[in-house]
């Protein structure tokens, strides 16, 4: 157990203690895919959301038009007050058109028209994945209980054990390094903001209804990284904490393939850049991408020795190997990636409710 404090105020869980927090005012955010339906994880989010008594809960999903109906169907066995949004559905996708938002569609664009519903149902509003094999009904107070103080943006942090070896392999062995790399070169307010979180690619956070308005959203891969560099704008190191959630156990990703490692570490790349140039951080991409390797291969061989100290399995060469996939994603951003926030659109909540709620076919007559 540590207590030692980031450049953000560090929120340790050194007691077991749960704090009070409003829950009943707060709009919880669960993004899900067709994959999420039934399984065990995500009947265990559910299940424990019910003890935690939310105000509101927002489901913006992902799937295939002859899978929303028995989605529906399951979620309605909860007893949650739960909305549940079809983000990648026609209506959605002409609404979007219509004012001007169309474009890639991702995780990030569901959270972000998750979260003009949220924040337009509570004064507060917490977003967490719905893979958690090790949820637990904690982490909304926990990430919750801050905002009604001096805080008003909050970010897990958890570690990442499982199977007698270590975990987080986006984090640890692409976006750490680099943010060092980036630091290396570049003294500036963000790099450090971005370097105090001990797991930035979390996707548990939770914030005021006023900053889920102001936030810009990546579309994609992006969007935790994307979320900070906003953050970093509108609540900087004053108005953020990061909150201890424990251990985090869920299914793991490959490194090739379209929803891989690889696929991934170019959005959050991307993601990162352009919070870089949005503040003024002008990198030096064909050299980055060397320095990025250097620094990595520090970072390799520093967890290589902690997981020795802590009997864990470890293979240097399969995590460099990894490391060398990420450097290709080292390069300028793209112009596609980011939701304006919810502010500065003419799109209301309650036409986001209208087009992605589902409509269930009328039976034929007898």
């Amino acid at each position: 157990m540590e207590y030692v404090q980031e450049r953000v105020t560090t929120l340790h869980d050194l007691t077991g203690d749960v704090p009070d927090a409003p829950t009943g005012d707060a709009a919880v955010v669960v993004p899900m895919t067709d994959r999420e339906c039934g399984t065990r994880a995500a009947e265990r989010v559910l299940a424990e959301l019910e003890a935690v008594g939310p105000g509101a809960v927002v489901v913006p999903l992902r799937a295939p038009s002859e899978r929303v109906a028995a989605f529906r169907e399951w979620l309605a066995s909860f007893d949650l007050p739960l909305e549940l949004l079809w983000c990648n559905g026609p209506r959605t996708g002409d609404l979007l058109a219509r004012h001007g938002l169309d474009g890639a569609t991702g995780k990030g664009r569901d959270v972000w028209l998750a979260l003009g519903v949220a924040a337009e149902r509570a004064d507060y509003v917490v977003v967490h994945d719905a893979d958690a094999k090790t949820y637990d009904a904690s982490w909304v107070p926990r990430l919750l209980a801050p905002l009604t103080g001096e805080f008003s943006f909050t970010k897990g942090y958890y570690a990442r054990v499982e199977d007698d070896r270590l975990y987080g392999r986006l984090f640890r062995l692409f976006y750490e390094p680099l943010v060092a790399a980036l630091a290396e070169r570049h003294d500036a307010a963000v790099l450090e903001y971005l370097a105090a979180f001990r797991y930035a690619l979390a996707g548990e956070f939770g914030l005021t209804a006023d900053l889920a308005r102001s936030l810009r959203v990546e579309r994609e891969w992006g969007l935790e990284v994307g979320t900070l560099g906003d953050a970093f704008a509108h609540a900087g190191f004053a108005g953020t904490a990061q909150v201890d959630l424990g251990r985090y156990e869920h299914d793991h990703r490959g490194v090739a393939g379209p929803d891989g490692l690889s696929a991934m570490s170019e959005g959050v790349a991307d993601a990162l850049f352009r919070v870089c140039e949005t503040e003024s951080v002008d990198p030096d991409y064909p050299s980055l991408a060397r320095r990025y390797r250097e620094t990595a291969d520090r970072f390799v061989r520093q967890y290589a020795a902690d997981a020795a100290h802590n009997g864990l399995t470890y293979d240097p060469a399969a995590e460099r190997e990894q490391v060398a996939t990420y450097a290709d994603a080292v390069a300028p951003p793209d112009d596609a990636g980011v939701l304006p926030a919810w502010s500065d659109v003419g799109l209301t909540p309650g036409a986001v409710l209208d087009a992605t709620r589902p409509r269930v076919p009328q039976r034929p007559s007898d």
